[in-house]
C-alpha cells in the first residue's frame, strides 16, 4: 500500500514549485561576487584576529603569570620536613618560586605569536595568488572534512542485540519448471527495473523511464534521498541479485544523509526508508542498515511534538517543524499515517532497547481507545491540537487501509502476544463487514467508502490489499470464524481480478464502480490509470499460501504479462495512463513501490513457502519483511522498551 498523500485520485496533491534559473535571473553573478566577498571577509578577520592577539597579550605587570591564577594552591601536608609551613594540615606552595621563569614563559608565546602571524600572512599572500577555481577547490574539502567529521559523530555503535531467529531468507526455489521459469521472468523484469535506474535515475528517488532521468514528488521534499535503492534493497537480496544489492548497499552507506533541509512525508520515510533499512539489515546483518535506521528515526521524532502526541503528516529533517498536509480536513493528521508507524517503531525500540520509539506508537494507541467511534468506525482524519475527529470520511482504501493492517501486523509480529492490537483490529473488521462490506448485483463482493452517513458504492485499488489481510488474520478470529474470513479474502480477490479482467489492457483502474449496471468498471477518466501498484497481485499472494489455490497463480502470472506487454520500455516500467484504451500514454514514472511491492510479491508467489514463511516474517505495508520477535528466542522480554 502507499500513501494517501500519493492518492491523484484525490487529485490533493500538491504541484511541484518551479523555481528554476528564470526565477533568479541574477544567480549567477550575485554568487561571483559574494564569493569574492566572502573570502576577503575571512582573510581580512583572520589577520586582525592574529594582530590582536599579538598587541593585546596580558601585560606582565598586571598578570604575574599564566597559570590559570593558582599561585597560591593549597595541598594537603603533614610532614613539614620538606621546607614548607605547615598551616592546619595545608601547605602553601608557589609563595617563592621564581619570578624570571615566567617572564621567559611570555617572551616565548610572543615570539611563537609573532611567529604564527607572519606565517598567516604569507599563506594568504600564497592564497590570493591561486585561481578562483583552485580556491573554490580548498573551500569544497574542508566543507567535506567536516562533513565527514559529523558523520563520525553520528555512526556511534549501537548497543549489540541478539537478531531473532532468521528463518528463509533465500532460496524457496520451485520444482515445478514452469514455475520456475516464471519466477525467472520476474527476476527479469526486476534487473530490468534497476538496471535501468542504475544507469539513468542513480541517487534520485525515483526513475522517469522515458525521458531517461531521475524524478521526485513532494513526499520526499526535495533532496535526492535514494528512495529506489533503500526500496528496493531487499527484494534484491532474496532474489539472490547480490553484487546489484552492495552496489545500493555501498551508495547508502556513502551518500544517504538525513541532514539536509527537507520536508518529507513522515509516513512514506517510515514505510519506504525505515522499513527498508531495517529489513536489508535484517536479511544481510550488514550494520550501516541498522545505523542509518536509527539516525533517520531521530530526525522523525519532532513531528510527535504535538499536543495529543499524534505526529505532523510532514516535518523538515534539518529543523524538526512539522506541518499537516493543506487539503486534509481543517488540517488533520491522516488515520493511515500517524497509524502506519508501529511494526517499524517496535523494531527500532528492540534493536536500540531504547523505548523513545515504542513508547511514541502506544501512546497513539492508547489515544485511540479512549476516543468515541461513529458506528465503531474509524474516521481518517484526526486534529492533532485539539484530539477530535475530522470530517467523518472512513475508507479501508486511501487514507485508512494500512491503519487496520497494522493493528494485525502488530499482534501477528509480537508473536500473538499483543491481545490488545487484536482486539482493536476484530472491533474495527466487524465494524467495516458491518457498514462498509456489501455485494453487488452481479455477485461481486466489494468494500465501500462511508462519507458523513452515506455509502459511497466505490473501491479502489488499494483496498485491494484488504483481501490478503483477511486471510492473514483468519486464523485467531473470534467466535471460530477463520473460515468466513478466508472466504472473505477470496471474495475480495474474486473482485479485484475482475477490475483487471474487464480492462482492455488486463491491468486494474485507480478506482472503480458498483452503481446500477457498472461493476468493478472505472467511470472517471482519472480514475482510470494504472501506476504499477502492488495490491491486487499482493492479494493474489496471501491467498496462495493460505489455499495453494492454482488460480491465483494463474491470476498473478496474467498480471505479469499485462505489466511487461503494456508498461515495459526500453528505460524501465512506466504507469499508463488509461486502461481502457488499446494505446495507452504513459505516465513516465517508474515508482519505487514497484520494485519493493509488485516485482517482490510476483517473485514469492512463485517461489516455495519457505522463502520468507509467515509464521516468521511479518511484512511492513511497503512490502519490506520484518522478524517476528518470538519471546523465547530473543532477548526481547527482558526489554524494558517493550515491557
Amino acid at each position: 500500500m502507499t500513501t494517501p498523500a500519493l492518492l491523484p485520485l484525490s487529485g490533493r496533491r500538491l504541484p511541484p514549485l518551479n523555481l528554476g534559473a528564470s526565477a533568479f535571473p541574477h544567480h549567477r553573478a550575485t554568487l561571483r561576487l559574494s564569493e569574492k566577498f566572502i573570502l576577503l571577509l575571512i582573510l581580512s578577520a583572520f589577520i586582525t584576529l592574529c594582530f590582536g592577539a599579538f598587541f593585546f597579550l596580558p601585560d606582565s605587570s598586571k598578570h604575574k603569570r599564566f597559570d590559570l591564577g593558582l599561585e597560591d594552591v593549597l595541598i594537603p601536608h603533614v610532614d613539614t620536613s620538606k621546607g614548607g609551613k605547615n598551616l592546619g594540615g595545608f601547605l602553601i606552595h608557589g609563595q617563592g618560586h621564581d619570578e624570571h621563569r615566567h617572564r621567559e614563559e611570555e617572551e616565548r608565546l610572543r615570539n611563537k605569536i609573532r611567529a604564527d602571524h607572519e606565517k598567516a600572512l604569507e599563506e594568504a599572500k600564497e592564497k590570493l595568488k591561486k585561481s578562483r577555481d583552485e580556491i573554490q577547490a580548498e573551500i569544497q574539502t574542508e566543507k567535506n572534512k567536516v562533513v565527514q567529521e559529523l558523520k563520525k559523530k553520528d555512526s556511534k555503535p549501537l548497543p549489540p542485540v541478539p537478531l531473532p531467529n532468521l528463518v528463509g531468507i533465500n532460496s524457496g526455489e520451485p520444482a515445478d519448471p514452469d514455475i520456475r521459469e516464471r519466477r525467472n521472468k520476474i527476476k527479469e523484469m526486476m534487473k530490468h527495473a534497476w538496471d535501468n535506474y542504475r544507469q539513468y535515475g542513480w541517487g534520485h528517488n525515483e526513475l522517469k523511464p522515458i525521458a531517461r532521468k531521475g524524478h521526485s514528488t513532494n513526499i520526499f521534499g526535495n533532496s535526492q534521498m535514494g528512495a529506489t535503492i533503500v526500496d528496493a534493497l531487499d527484494t534484491l537480496y532474496i532474489m539472490g541479485l547480490h553484487d546489484e544489492f552492495r552496489e545500493g548497499q555501498e551508495w547508502i552507506d556513502k551518500n544517504l544523509d538525513f541532514s539536509v533541509n527537507s520536508e518529507v512525508s513522515v509516513f512514506e520515510v517510515n514505510i519506504r526508508f525505515i522499513g527498508g533499512l531495517l529489513a536489508a539489515y535484517y536479511l544481510s546483518g550488514q550494520e550501516v542498515f541498522k545505523i542509518k535506521a536509527v539516525q533517520l528515526a531521530g530526525k522523525l521524532l519532532p513531528a510527535f511534538n504535538t499536543p495529543t502526541g499524534i505526529p505532523w503528516a510532514m516535518v523538515n529533517l534539518k529543523s524538526g517543524v512539522g506541518r499537516n498536509w493543506g487539503w486534509a480536513s481543517a488540517g488533520s493528521s491522516i488515520l493511515a499515517e500517524f497509524g502506519t508507524l508501529h511494526m517499524e517503531f517496535v523494531h527500532l525500540s528492540y534493536l536500540t532497547g531504547d523505548p523513545v520509539y515504542y513508547n511514541k506508537v502506544m501512546h497513539i494507541r492508547k489515544l485511540l481507545q479512549k476516543m468515541d467511534r461513529p458506528n465503531g468506525l474509524y474516521p481518517n482524519y484526526l486534529n492533532p491540537r485539539t484530539g477530535r475527529w475530522g470530517q467523518h470520511h472512513t475508507s479501508v482504501g486511501g487514507l485508512g487501509d494500512s491503519f487496520y493492517e497494522y493493528l494485525l501486523k502488530a499482534w501477528l509480529m509480537s508473536d500473538k502476544t499483543d491481545m490488545e492490537a487484536r482486539k482493536m483490529y476484530d472491533d474495527a473488521i466487524e465494524a467495516i463487514e458491518k457498514h462498509l462490506i456489501r455485494k453487488s448485483n452481479g455477485g461481486l463482493t466489494f468494500i465501500g467508502e462511508w462519507k458523513n452517513g452515506h455509502l459511497e458504492r466505490k473501491m479502489g485499488h488499494l483496498t485491494c490489499f484488504a483481501g490478503g489481510m483477511f486471510a492473514l488474520g483468519a486464523d485467531g478470529s473470534r467466535d471460530d470464524k477463520a473460515g468466513h474470513y478466508l472466504q472473505l479474502g477470496a471474495e475480495i480477490a474474486h473482485t479485484c481480478h475482475e477490475s483487471y479482467d474487464r480492462t482492455t489492457l488486463k491491468l486494474g483502474p485507480e478506482a472503480f464502480k458498483f452503481d446500477g449496471g457498472v461493476e468493478a468498471v472505472a467511470v472517471r477518466q482519472n480514475e482510470k490509470y494504472y501506476i504499477l501498484r502492488p495490491e491486487v497481485i499482493e492479494t493474489y499472494w496471501y491467498m496462495w499460501r493460505f489455499t495453494h489455490d492454482p488460480k491465483y497463480r494463474q491470476w498473478g502470472w496474467e498480471a505479469a504479462q499485462a505489466i511487461d506487454k503494456y508498461c515495459r520500455v526500453s528505460g524501465g516500467f512506466s504507469g499508463v495512463k488509461d486502461v481502457y484504451s488499446s494505446s495507452p500514454t504513459y505516465d513516465d514514472v517508474q515508482q519505487s513501490f514497484f520494485l519493493a511491492e509488485t516485482l517482490k510479491y510476483l517473485y514469492l508467489l512463485f517461489s516455495n513457502d519457505d522463502l520468507l514463511p509467515l509464521d516468521n516474517w511479518v511484512f511492513n505495508t511497503e512490502a519490506h519483511p520484518l522478524p517476528v520477535l518470538h519471546l523465547a528466542n530473543t532477548t526481547l522480554s527482558g526489554n524494558p522498551a517493550y515491557r
